[in-house]
C-alpha cells in the first residue's frame, strides 16, 4: 500500500482552520492523536468533533488551546474540565443525529482520524468497535487518516472501508482501552433485580455500561430468548449469550443476530465479536434510528439519569451548570421503546449520590439541562421501588416519584409536592 507512513507524517496533511473528526470509545485513535497535538506550534484553530474519547485526550490540555478546539458530542472526564474552563464546547444532540451533522452538512469534515483492523484479502479494513459516527465522517471527510491495528477486531456489519480512501495509513500494534466488568454493590444489585423483573422473555434489550446495567444483566440468566438491539454493547451481555439466554430469535429485524453501534469493554469481548457474523456493528443513525426501535418487540430500554424532579423532567447529560456526559442515545431510545408493542423505557438510578445527596428532587439542580421531558418519562426505578409515571397527572406523578425517593428524603419531597400541586 502506498499510502503507509507514520504517524508524524500522516498528521502533517491537516491544516490549520480544518474541522477533524476524531474517532472514539475503544477506536480513540491515540497514536494519531499523539502525533496531531505535536504539530500545537505550527497549527492554529483546528476543532475537533467526536463522541466520548479514551485515554488522555492531549489534544485538550490548556498548553495547546491556541491550536486546537475540541467539540464534543459526549463529554468523558477528559474533556469535562477543557468544557467547564471554557477551552472546548459541548453539543447536546442526540446519538441518532451525529452522523446527519455530517451528511447534511450542517458539520463538514475536512478530516477524519480512524482507528482501524488490518485489511483483509480484498483490501477492505474494519471500523472495529466503533461503527457509530465514524461511518458517516469516513464517507464525507476530504482527508481519512487511520491507524491500522491488528488488535482492533474485524467486526461485520456498516464498518468496511477500502484502503484506497484512505490518505495516510499508520500501522501501529496498540491494546485497546478495556472496562472489564465490575462487581456491583448492594444498590446497583437491588436495581438490578427491580429491573429484571420488568423484562420479559421474548424482549428485545438496550442498555450501556456501568454497575446498575451489568447488574440487571446479571439478574437475567433465567430469562428465555431475548433479543439485543443496542447503541452499546458491553462484557454484561457475554453470559447470556455464551447461555443461550439471548438468541435474538424473535427481533423484526436482524433476526438471530446481536445488533450494536459501538463496542466497550474487555479484550474477551473484542475477540468475541471478531469476524463473528452473529453481530452486527452498525450507523447509529440505523441503530438509533426510533422507526427502527419501535417494530422491535416488547422493546426494552434501560437507561440512567442524574436527577428527576417531581414532575418527572430528567437531567442526564449535566450536574447543575457542569457538563457531565452527553444526551447520548437515551431520547431516541426511550422514545422508539414506548412505541414498541409492549415495549418499556426504565429510567434507573440510586436515590443518592455516593455522597448522600437526593437525586430524587424537588426541583432539577440549577443550570441543569433537561434530556428527557417529563412527557417521554415512563418507568423510574431506584432501589426502593418502580415509579410508572405514565398516564399520571403532576400530582400522581409526584406521589409515584415520592414512594422511591430515599426514605430520608421523602417527608421534605411530600411536603414540596403538597404545596406544589395540592392533595388528593
Amino acid at each position: 500500500m502506498s499510502n503507509l507512513c507514520t504517524a508524524d507524517e500522516a498528521v502533517a496533511l491537516i491544516e490549520s482552520g480544518w474541522r477533524v473528526f476524531v474517532q472514539g470509545a475503544a477506536a480513540t485513535p491515540s497514536v494519531l492523536l499523539d502525533a496531531l497535538t505535536r504539530r500545537a506550534d505550527t497549527l492554529r484553530h483546528v476543532e475537533t468533533v467526536h463522541l466520548h474519547l479514551e485515554g488522555t485526550a492531549p489534544h485538550a490540555a490548556p498548553e495547546v488551546s491556541h491550536a486546537f478546539r475540541p467539540n464534543a458530542f459526549f463529554c468523558g472526564a477528559n474533556m469535562r474540565r477543557a468544557v467547564a474552563e471554557g477551552r472546548a464546547d459541548y453539543m447536546p444532540v442526540f446519538l441518532s443525529e451525529v452522523p446527519l451533522l455530517f451528511r447534511r452538512g450542517v458539520l463538514p469534515l475536512d478530516s477524519a482520524l480512524l482507528h482501524v483492523s488490518t485489511p483483509d484479502a480484498h483490501g477492505y479494513v474494519s471500523l472495529g468497535t466503533s461503527v457509530d459516527a465514524a461511518l458517516a465522517a469516513s464517507e464525507t471527510a476530504r482527508v481519512l487518516i487511520a491507524q491500522v491495528n491488528p488488535r482492533m477486531p474485524r467486526t461485520l456489519g456498516d464498518g468496511a472501508i477500502h484502503v484506497s480512501r484512505f490518505a495516510a495509513l499508520v500501522p501501529v500494534d496498540v491494546a485497546l482501552p478495556e472496562h472489564p466488568v465490575g462487581t456491583a454493590g448492594p444498590i446497583e444489585a437491588a436495581i438490578g433485580q427491580l429491573v429484571a423483573g420488568m423484562v420479559e422473555d421474548g424482549a428485545t434489550l438496550q442498555m450501556g455500561i456501568g454497575g446498575i446495567p451489568d447488574a440487571v444483566l446479571a439478574a437475567l440468566t433465567h430469562h428465555r430468548a431475548l433479543g439485543v438491539h443496542t447503541e452499546m454493547f458491553s462484557d454484561g451481555l457475554l453470559p447470556l449469550i455464551e447461555r443461550g439466554v439471548v438468541t435474538n430469535e424473535h427481533k423484526t429485524r436482524q433476526r438471530g443476530r446481536t445488533v450494536t453501534s459501538f463496542l466497550m469493554g474487555s479484550r474477551k469481548l473484542y475477540d468475541f465479536v471478531d469476524d463473528n457474523p452473529n453481530v452486527e456493528v452498525r450507523d447509529c443513525a440505523y441503530v438509533n434510528d426510533t422507526t427502527i426501535i419501535r417494530q422491535m418487540p416488547r422493546m426494552t430500554a434501560i437507561n440512567s439519569a442524574i436527577e428527576v424532579d417531581l414532575t418527572g423532567q430528567v437531567a442526564a447529560d449535566s450536574i447543575g451548570e457542569s457538563i457531565y456526559s452527553g444526551v447520548g442515545g437515551q431520547m431516541d431510545f426511550i422514545r422508539g421503546a414506548t412505541l414498541s408493542e409492549g415495549g418499556k423505557a426504565i429510567l434507573a438510578l440510586p436515590s443518592r449520590t455516593s455522597k448522600g445527596k437526593a437525586r430524587i428532587v424537588h426541583q432539577l439542580t440549577g443550570g441543569a439541562g433537561v434530556v428527557t421531558t417529563r412527557a417521554h418519562v415512563r418507568y423510574i426505578v431506584t432501589e426502593h421501588g418502580i415509579a410508572d409515571l405514565y398516564g399520571k397527572n403532576l400530582r400522581q406523578r409526584a406521589d409515584a416519584l415520592v414512594g422511591v425517593a430515599h426514605p430520608d428524603d421523602r417527608e421534605a419531597l411530600a411536603a414540596q409536592a403538597r404545596r406544589r400541586f395540592g392533595r388528593a
